[in-house]
Order: C-alpha cells, then sequence, then structure tokens
C-alpha cells in the first residue's frame, strides 16, 4: 500500500471510474486506513460529494483500534520538514511555514514526549493554525489520558479526513 505522501486530487468522476484496487490504493494513499479505503472504494459509485462525506463517515465508525493505529502511523509527525511530505499536509501545516526555529524545535520536542506517552504521532487538524496555536493544543493533549487521548486523535483524524476527501474530488 502507499504512504500517506503519495496522495493526489481526483474528481469523483474519476474516482467513481478506476477499477476497485486503484481506487484502494489511491484512497488508501489519502487517509491510511487499508479497512476505510476498502469500504470506500466497495461503496462506489458515489451521486455527489455529500453521499461520499456520508459513506466516509459511516466507514469511520466502523474502525477499531488496530485501523486507527495504522491510520496514525500514515501521518508524519507535525512540524517535521523536509522528506517525502505530501503536497497536501504541506498545505494542511501551511502555518507553521513562518515559524522560527526554537518554535519548531519545541514542537519537536513536545511532539517526542507525547510519541512516548501515547505511542503514536500527535494529530491535529492544522490547517488556519500558526505553531503557538499547534503547539498550545499538543501541551494540552498530553494532560489527557489514553483513551481520552485516542478518541480525540480520531476526532482530528477524521476531521482531516474529511477535508482530503473534498480535496480528492473537487480536485
Amino acid at each position: 500500500m502507499w504512504l500517506v505522501s503519495s496522495w493526489c486530487r481526483w474528481g469523483l468522476i474519476e474516482l467513481d471510474g478506476v477499477s476497485p484496487d486503484e481506487a484502494q490504493d489511491r484512497l488508501y494513499a489519502c487517509f491510511a486506513s487499508e479497512r476505510w479505503a476498502r469500504q470506500m472504494a466497495q461503496g462506489r459509485p458515489y451521486r455527489d460529494l455529500e453521499a461520499l462525506v456520508q459513506a466516509a463517515d459511516r466507514a469511520w465508525s466502523e474502525l477499531g483500534p488496530s485501523d486507527w493505529a495504522e491510520a496514525l502511523a500514515g501521518h508524519p509527525r507535525i512540524g517535521e520538514r523536509g522528506g517525502a511530505w505530501p503536497a497536501e499536509s504541506g498545505r494542511e501545516q501551511s502555518g507553521l511555514r513562518n515559524a522560527s526555529a526554537d518554535a519548531l524545535e519545541q514542537l519537536a520536542e513536545a511532539n517526542r514526549r507525547y510519541e512516548a506517552r501515547f505511542g503514536h504521532v500527535f494529530l491535529i487538524a492544522a490547517a488556519g493554525r500558526d505553531s503557538n496555536q499547534i503547539l498550545a493544543a499538543l501541551r494540552q493533549r498530553m494532560r489527557n489520558d489514553p483513551v481520552t487521548e485516542a478518541r480525540v486523535a480520531a476526532a482530528e483524524h477524521r476531521k482531516i479526513a474529511r477535508l482530503r476527501l473534498e480535496a480528492l474530488v473537487r480536485g
């Protein structure tokens, strides 16, 4: 399967028109959950964006702990630069583009502590947030217990998935 770093944009017509395997690969590349991507690929065709989003929400609600672990593992650490970042992650994290080296180092250290505590990357729908807002949210979420944080991370992943799904079909 592809990593999230290789995802691309397609229109709804293109998504509905490709083979099930190709659709699943592309959806997995967007969202990093094989089960979710398989369900979404099998549910085609979608009459419009709203039908696609509703199906995505239903599929997300059926995911279990191993699916969430897979999905979380498919995301880069927020604030890291370089490497094979997907174009969308760069756009989603555009508020970090002008962050100082000190802010990025604080974010990197907080990321390490978060991962040590919760066992997965810190995930947040970063669009429209700057480094101070992201760092404050990360520090606040460090206070969560693991069960609560798993729910919060899943909700953030769902927000990101919805935004990416909309981008996928709108091109």
